[in-house]
């Protein structure tokens, strides 16, 4: 499957700083929520999404993402983008949604909005959902193809973890099963590599809440179910570095490209792969050595190399994009060995630790401290202003593959070649229409007479059908809408920052 469709669907930490506002959490991401499409930046449900997502609770961006509220967390799902810088791009943009209308709030200063996905003090998760299009020819019923998927996925946490201080025991009837496989003593782990890493307990599984898997086999195709099928995995971490994003992205829709040309080599399988999950994680040497199925012990870097090689052999040439995957891919592997200042603003958990261990000599901070874990934190504060990730931009040190021009133009207008630019036509005309309607990824309806209009299709645009449909739409008057945000009907200018040395 030579082009695929990419998503993310990232739930935001929430932090409140100062005491003197008298809201909680939710109180604030709901009053977030409200700002971000009272201003004019999309449309809200008129109808249930499901019994958790009543009419209001969220709906569809200028941009043809979503922004909603997920069980009290505040959550942007980018629209689908049929590139890693695209998705990169538009990933960002829905930061910047959230923090601009955070200001506009007059709350910059008292609250943080954090892109993690673990609390340090209570140990609860929250997710950084993938999404992938894949052909419906690719057996994700074999269950030796959902085996080389994980042991991708358990390796690739060594470039694509966002870091931690500690760990957690979140399975409370570990002891009555298999699942406690001789992890470390929590009280041993100073910092581990993976947010999510201790909250998977199982190799597969359908649903994706309370019994988190590797892979995740509910199949959910939200397209035309005999040409497609839809990979969601929710095992990973949240990033702030460009590199980390389109790295954990890239590299994963080419093990998808290989596993599809049947390419794939069935010895990468491992042993155990929730165990590989924890003890990479926790390896606090970070030599990360772990056993396949075959018997034979190497390395995560080994494997890693293995697939990659693989990829190079198999797919190098194929595009632009695919040659800055695969030689991101080889550098990052090549230097993880030379330890976290070699992975600055590449590697989200070796900036991290860099970063925490240079503060903890200069203050004498033991790991436990909880200065140290407040810093923590801070390294994912989407404030520019604020957090400690964007210090490693501001001094060049950060790789940037987008540009903040295309993240402002992200913020109001869809990616081209998916049905997200269509979408994006139907919310602009719906802001200031008088009708009714109900929309969801593959569709939508103006009215409970009105046939619905399907998008079946993910890489059509459904632009010049969708304004055909509208065309008897009644606008409201003009001054109903003074309201709404300046638009700019152009491209975002997807390219690379021409600012920066590094390469991807």
């Amino acid at each position: 499957m030579r082009k695929r469709i990419f998503g993310l669907e990232t739930e935001y930490g929430l932090l409140i700083k100062d005491p003197e506002l008298k809201l909680d959490p939710v109180e604030v991401a709901y009053r977030i929520k409200d700002k971000i499409f009272s201003k004019g930046m999309g449309v809200l449900d008129m109808h249930y999404r499901a019994n958790d997502e009543p009419p209001g609770n969220g709906g569809f961006l200028l941009n043809g993402g979503r922004m909603y509220l997920d069980m009290g967390h505040l959550e942007y799902a980018s629209p689908e983008c049929p590139t890693i810088l695209d998705l990169i791009t538009y990933d960002r943009a829905g930061d910047w949604i959230i923090q601009e209308t955070l200001g506009e709030l007059g709350w910059s200063e008292q609250v943080a909005i954090i892109k993690n996905n673990v609390d340090l003090e209570t140990n609860a998760t929250f997710g950084c959902h993938e999404n992938y299009l894949a052909s419906r020819e690719l057996q994700l019923e074999d269950r030796d193809n959902l085996k080389l998927l994980a042991a991708f996925l358990v390796t690739r946490q060594i470039f694509c973890g966002a870091g931690r201080i500690g760990s957690c025991n979140p399975h409370p009837f570990r002891d009555w099963d298999d699942t406690n496989r001789g992890t470390q003593p929590e009280e041993n782990v100073k910092f581990q590599i993976s947010q999510r890493a201790d909250h998977i307990p199982n190799e597969f599984y359908r649903w994706v809440q309370y019994n988190r898997a590797i892979v995740n086999t509910r199949d959910e195709p939200l397209a035309d179910p005999s040409r497609y099928r839809r990979v969601h995995l929710l095992v990973g971490d949240s990033n702030m570095s460009e590199f980390a994003t389109g790295l954990k992205m890239g590299t994963t829709s080419l093990i998808l490209e290989l596993m599809e040309m049947g390419a794939a080599d069935r010895d990468w399988i491992l042993a155990d792969s929730v165990e590989a999950m924890t003890s990479i994680s926790h390896d606090q040497e970070f030599k990360w050595e772990i056993t396949l199925r075959n018997g034979k012990k190497i390395t995560a870097i080994d494997l890693q190399n293995s697939m990659m090689e693989a990829a190079r052999r198999e797919l190098k040439g194929q595009s632009h994009e695919t040659d800055w995957i695969i030689d991101g891919w080889d550098s990052v592997l090549r230097d993880l060995p030379r330890g976290p200042e070699a992975l600055l603003g590449r590697v989200d958990w070796a900036s991290k630790l860099w970063m925490l261990r240079e503060f903890q000599r200069e203050e004498n901070l033991d790991w436990n401290d909880p200065w140290l874990k407040s810093l923590d934190l801070e390294y994912h504060n989407i404030n520019r202003q604020q957090g400690l990730y964007w210090s490693l931009e501001e001094n060049g040190d950060a790789y940037r593959k987008t540009s903040d021009a295309a993240i402002d133009a992200s913020r109001f207008n869809p990616p081209r070649g998916t049905r997200a630019h269509g979408r994006g036509e139907l919310i602009k005309t719906l802001m200031h229409a008088q009708t009714g309607y109900l929309i969801d990824w593959i569709g939508f309806r103006l009215s409970d007479s009105d046939e619905p209009f399907l998008m079946l299709d993910p890489f059509k645009s459904y632009k010049t059908d969708i304004q055909e449909r509208l065309r008897d739409v009644v606008l409201k008057n003009p001054e109903d809408s003074e309201g709404s945000p300046e638009q700019p009907d152009t491209d975002p200018p997807m390219r690379d920052s021409p600012s920066r040395k590094k390469n991807f």
